[in-house]
């Protein structure tokens, strides 16, 4: 089973970091890092080495779409798109984590689908075609999207048990001891204090404008292949 990891320029670590983690225990599995070329990624935290150059990439049973503030360069990058489409095309379960899905949904991959992302940007999901769903983990036949951040871990168990057996995610559960007791509860916005909620919507409010654009412009340059590679999924 081959397991890959899209990496790109501006990727939030642990939105790439923590799936990879929990495949990595699945026995038989082969995790891949997957990048353009080998050379180091900057992530939102530190550098990343790539395992595997798109051009050298095994067909995927599953693919992984991380995002962070760089998928407002990816979503215009058909490099990536490209290859997005075509793995995604034969994968048997196609995942986004936090702002993963609009590179998911540039690629024309989302529309009609229900899925989610970070709480942030909820409302721009219908902009790549999705239909919205307030919830951590959403699957829509083989593909699953997950809230923001963190959710990718969740994601990653709810796959494993899906093509593994539940056991088998149970015992990966375990062995790396997710049993969430977070200090605070400002987890959500749900559950926020109002002054909290108001400091960390004031932090995104460039990046959801920065979002909208970017989307806006992926949107109008991609409409006629979109149609028609649409039909295809």
């Amino acid at each position: 089973m081959n397991i890959g990891h899209l990496l790109f320029p501006g990727v939030t670590q642990l939105d790439l970091t923590a799936p990879l983690q929990a495949f990595s225990r699945v026995p038989g599995a082969t995790t891949h890092a997957l990048a353009k070329t080998l050379d180091a990624v900057a992530t939102d935290c530190f550098s990343m080495l790539p395992t595997t150059a798109f051009g050298k990439c095994p067909r995927l049973d599953v693919l992984v779409i991380p995002g962070g503030p760089g998928v407002v360069e990816a979503i215009s990058d058909e490099v990536t798109l490209t290859f997005v489409r075509s793995h995604a095309g034969s994968a048997r379960m196609v995942a986004s984590v936090c702002t993963g899905a609009f590179l998911l949904g540039a690629a024309g991959l989302l529309r009609g689908k229900r899925a989610t992302t970070h709480w942030a940007y909820h409302e721009l999901l219908p902009e790549v075609g999705a239909i919205p769903v307030r919830a951590r983990v959403v699957r829509d036949d083989r593909f699953v999207s997950c809230a923001g951040v963190s959710a990718g871990l969740d994601g990653a168990f709810t796959m494993i048990a899906q093509l593994c057996g539940e056991d088998i995610a149970r015992s990966i559960q375990l062995a790396l001891e997710y049993d969430p007791a977070p200090p605070f509860k400002d987890g959500s916005p749900e559950k926020a204090e109002p002054e909290i909620l108001e400091r960390v919507r004031a932090e995104y409010g460039p990046r959801l404008q920065s979002m909208t654009g970017a989307l806006a412009r992926a949107t109008r340059s991609a409409a006629p292949r979109l149609e028609e590679r649409h039909a295809r999924y």
